[in-house]
């Protein structure tokens, strides 16, 4: 079965976001688990909690992808960013709970100059302070495009996270294609190259879930410009070999095309039919 859905909002509660996603042929989500720029998260009504897990039986869901705010930087230069970055992933967390077993994806943040060796040690120590033995999410780290100062643009950094990180056994990684496309790694004439080099570097046990997306820019531009899909340069044959590679079966896959709910039931129903169902 082909997971497979788009980037909602959580405004309107999970119950709401199941139906959303099955009128739009999916069978898996993500939401921002706040405003994505920041501020204090909606209070979560275990009636609504009750009624999507209804839904998601019923249409049989995957796990989804939430995902953290943009505000959170786990590797800022100033304490109190570093502060709500710390306060906000364990706040997190903990409302996830109310859902068990799903995933929780955030960007490893930006070392504004830090250097990276300095960033990747901020990011693990955050992860070391906010992830629990008890906790039943898994964390993603998302792999990036090397926009500016960002950490995470290639694998071996987002390896060097995870080295310095204690529970290993409660992190992931999510790959984003139009991130690893703008980084460099050639998904469209070496789809094969870059996921061993995953292998080797990370692990493809590692991988948790794909950020599918087309990108308005060119191979190695560090710009992060999402696209429709087949709308980039990536294109449609790609991304559909990314869908139906046997090494990336059963991930949930997450649309983040700049679309509307008309324009996301396209681009699942087109890739469902890549994937033959």
């Amino acid at each position: 079965m082909l997971y497979i859905g788009n980037h909602t909002t959580s405004s309107k509660g999970y119950a709401a976001m199941g139906r959303q996603m099955a009128a739009n042929g999916g069978s898996t989500f993500a939401f921002f688990t706040r405003n994505p720029r920041g501020g204090k998260a909606k209070a979560i009504d275990p009636a609504d909690v009750e009624e999507f897990l209804k839904i998601a039986e019923q249409y049989k869901f995957g796990p989804f992808v939430a995902h953290a705010p943009y505000t959170l930087n786990a590797c800022a230069a100033k304490e109190n960013l570093r502060d709500f970055a710390r306060e906000t992933m364990a706040d997190d967390l903990r409302r996830l709970e109310m859902t068990p077993g799903n995933y929780y994806n955030f960007h490893p943040g930006s070392h504004v100059g830090q250097g990276a060796e300095a960033g990747i040690a901020k990011i693990a120590e955050i992860l070391n302070h906010v992830l629990t033995e008890e906790q039943s999410t898994t964390v993603l780290l998302e792999t990036m495009s090397g926009k500016g100062s960002e950490v995470g643009a290639t694998f071996g950094e987002v390896r060097s996270i995870m080295d310095l990180v204690e529970k290993k056994h409660k992190l992931g990684v999510c790959l984003d294609t139009c991130h690893v496309w703008d980084g460099g790694y050639d998904i469209v004439n070496d789809l094969d190259g870059v996921l061993n080099e995953f292998d080797k570097v990370i692990g493809l046990c590692n991988l948790k879930a794909v950020h599918l997306n087309d990108s308005m820019n060119g191979l190695g531009s560090h710009k992060d410009r999402h696209a429709k899909i087949g709308e980039g340069q990536i294109g449609l044959d790609a991304l559909a070999a990314v869908v139906c590679h046997p090494a990336l079966k059963g991930l949930p896959f997450i649309l983040e095309t700049p679309n509307d709910d008309e324009g996301w039931s396209k681009e699942i129903a087109l890739m469902r039919e890549k994937y033959g169902e």
